[in-house]
């Protein structure tokens, strides 16, 4: 497994040789990049650096690399321990430090690992400082400090009851109204820290909480990207124990997906649809997805009076786009919600509260919000990456064959038709090409999907 670096962080799969896999070489070596990268911009500054985790089983190894490599290349750290990637981006800007650095694959599987790397307003790394942290990764000399000059860890203390206090206190919260609702809600937190937040938030908005997979062992119990697929079990258990809605986090607490009280999927896509129509019935604004989101989005800001904008793919790029245009929520269509008022990064803590604070006010069930909102279909599809596929001619060869059509090729190549979309790109987080579409119709979406994987292995020849 080729060891990917991109604007995601540094990611792996643990074990094998150093420079194909996450090692503890690998480790090092980014760690070491980083560090100097943060002294750069931050000349002749001791530098504070926050360091927190997921539970993978991997993840007290990484930390424990992460940290000695930061302590020896000079900067002190303050360890969070298992911490979700939101409270790690908070406690960055809540300790004043000079960044942070979150182990975690988010929802890679269990053999995965990562290093997602943060600057000092506790957002990813633009895509210029990642290309300087390569380039500083691939230089073969570097002093380290001699032993008066490394750096010290100044505090091992848990962040996660200081986010979720944070969450609670907003504006936007009605916790009150919330609580008169007595909601009964089963949670899978696929045996990662999602198991120590979610429910401890759910206990403090009155909930009745069914804890399923929240147990901090990093062995999921299932796959952990929160796709109707891999979430047989809570349908189940919501039906058995008549639950008003199930919540699904992956492992690192960055997305957000809901189930209705039927067990049937809320759908992940619409967890920002209706986060924004309730910021957006409050306050008016702009929002911004990325390319690969939902369209629904867009008919319900303009609903209310607001331009709806895109974004290329990945969190940054949504945060830049969010502040150049203002915007008052954003996110990601895979269960990322962004709410500036909180901070700049996905963050199901705050979704979590927000929905539940949009779905008292309404008085509705699960099922009945969810047929408030226009019904698209996604399929999400993907072609693992072989030598036989080159991602540059493949999407140089689409979008000349559609050129026709409304062509976004800000990030892959996007195809927006009269009554649906195609969206292709090389992720930047496994070795695949990406095929996303949306249609009005599930048969419509996976015909759709099926007819570009066609186009592409016919490009290809595979």
């Amino acid at each position: 497994m080729t060891l990917i670096k991109s604007i995601s962080g540094i990611r792996g799969t643990v074990g094998g040789p150093s420079g194909e896999n996450l090692t503890p070489p690998d480790v090092v070596k980014f760690t070491t990049a980083y560090a100097r990268l943060m002294a750069r911009r931050n000349p002749g500054k001791k530098l504070t650096i926050v360091v927190g985790r997921d539970a993978r089983i991997s993840g007290r190894m990484v930390a424990d690399l992460v940290e000695g490599t930061l302590l020896a290349a000079g900067a002190d750290v303050i360890d969070v321990g298992l911490c979700t990637t939101p409270g790690t981006e908070m406690a960055v800007i809540a300790k004043g430090a000079d960044g942070g650095i979150i182990i975690t694959a988010s929802h890679n599987p269990r053999q995965w690992n990562a290093l997602k790397l943060l600057n000092a307003d506790g957002e990813f790394l633009s895509d210029a400082e990642g290309r300087e942290l390569l380039a500083l990764a691939e230089e073969s000399a570097y002093d380290y400090p001699a032993v008066d000059g490394i750096g010290h860890v100044l505090a091992r203390e848990d962040f996660n009851p200081e986010h979720i206090r944070r969450v609670l206190a907003l504006p936007a919260v009605d916790a009150e109204a919330v609580r008169r609702c007595r909601f009964k809600v089963v949670v899978d937190a696929v045996n990662s820290v999602g198991g120590i937040v979610m429910p401890e938030l759910l206990h403090q908005l009155g909930c009745e909480v069914v804890c399923l997979n929240c147990s901090p062992t990093g062995e999921f119990a299932h796959n952990p990207e929160p796709l109707p697929e891999n979430l047989t079990e809570i349908s189940e258990v919501i039906v058995r124990e008549k639950a008003d809605l199930g919540i699904v986090v992956d492992p690192d607490v960055d997305r957000l997906a809901f189930v209705s009280e039927d067990g049937s999927m809320f759908v992940e896509e619409y967890t920002l649809v209706a986060v924004a129509d309730y910021i957006l019935s409050r306050q008016p604004g702009n929002t911004v997805s990325n390319l690969s989101s939902s369209r629904a989005l867009r008919d319900v800001t303009e609903r209310y009076g607001g331009r709806y904008y895109a974004s290329a793919v990945g969190e940054v790029n949504v945060v830049a786009r969010m502040k150049e245009v203002g915007a008052v929520i954003g996110g990601e269509g895979n269960g990322g919600v962004i709410y500036p008022e909180l901070h700049y990064g996905r963050d199901a803590l705050v979704g979590t509260a927000l929905f539940l604070t949009w779905l008292a006010r309404k008085g509705m069930t699960m099922i009945a919000l969810r047929a408030t909102y226009p019904s698209y279909f996604a399929s999400k599809n993907k072609i693992e990456l072989t030598p036989a596929i080159d991602v540059d001619k493949v999407l140089r060869e689409i979008k000349a064959r559609y050129s026709s059509e409304q062509v976004n090729d800000t990030d892959g190549v996007k195809i927006d038709f009269a009554e649906n979309w195609v969206h292709l790109r090389k992720s930047n987080t496994e070795p695949i090409i990406r095929v996303y579409t949306e249609a009005k119709s599930r048969d419509e979406a996976d015909a759709l999907a099926q007819r570009f994987i066609g186009e592409i292995k016919e490009i290809c020849k595979i």
